[in-house]
Parts: C-alpha cells; structure tokens; sequence
C-alpha cells in the first residue's frame, strides 16, 4: 500500500472512530479531542489518555493505551485496521481498552 492509499483508509478510519466516540461521550465519562489527524480520549477518573493516531512511515495506526502501544495494520479482507494479536479491528479494540480503563461495559462502537 502506497502512502496515499494508507492516508485514505487511516482518515476514514479515525473519522468513523470520532463520530462514534462522539457518540459514546453521552453515556461513557470520556471527553474526546482530535487534532492533526490524532484522536486523544480523556478520562477524568481514574485519569489517563489514550491517543489514536496513524503512523505513515509504517502504515499503521498506534493507540497508546494503559501503558501499552497497539500497533494496528490495515486488512484487505476485513476493510479495516486491525490488532493481528487479538484479530479486533479498530473500533472493537477502542472498545475494549475504553471499558477497561472506565471498569465498565459503557462503550459498545461497531
């Protein structure tokens, strides 16, 4: 995948990200900031920051989250960014690290 390709599919990725972050401000205690075309996911108690952002030079998009670096690569067969470890894509995985951070199922993004 050339870098053109990566930069389409990581925008559309993060975009779709956003809104349902956006979303789940409502119903999670998470405040959500994008910037330069990184995401920062904020959390009052306990406080932390997660950042999703995509890395070019490698084609990847990193979250760091709960002291961990996750390192997604995109899949032609899913259409999507995905954590080749657990085999979540990008919005299960938020998912997943959001509700552990907050304790609580209270995030659901598909």
């Amino acid at each position: 995948m050339d870098e053109q390709q990566f930069r389409r599919h990581a925008d559309s990725a993060i975009e779709a990200l956003n809104k349902g972050l956006i979303a789940a401000e409502e119903s999670a205690d998470i405040e959500v900031e994008e910037s330069g075309g990184a995401l920062k996911i904020n959390f009052e108690d306990p406080p932390a920051t997660f950042v999703v952002s995509p890395n070019s030079a490698v084609r990847q998009i990193w979250i760091s989250a709960l002291a961990t670096s996750f390192k997604l690569d995109w899949s032609e067969s899913s259409n999507d960014f995905v954590l080749q470890r657990t085999g979540e894509n990008l919005k299960a995985l938020v998912s997943r690290l959001i509700n552990e951070q907050l304790g609580e199922q209270a995030v659901s993004l598909t």
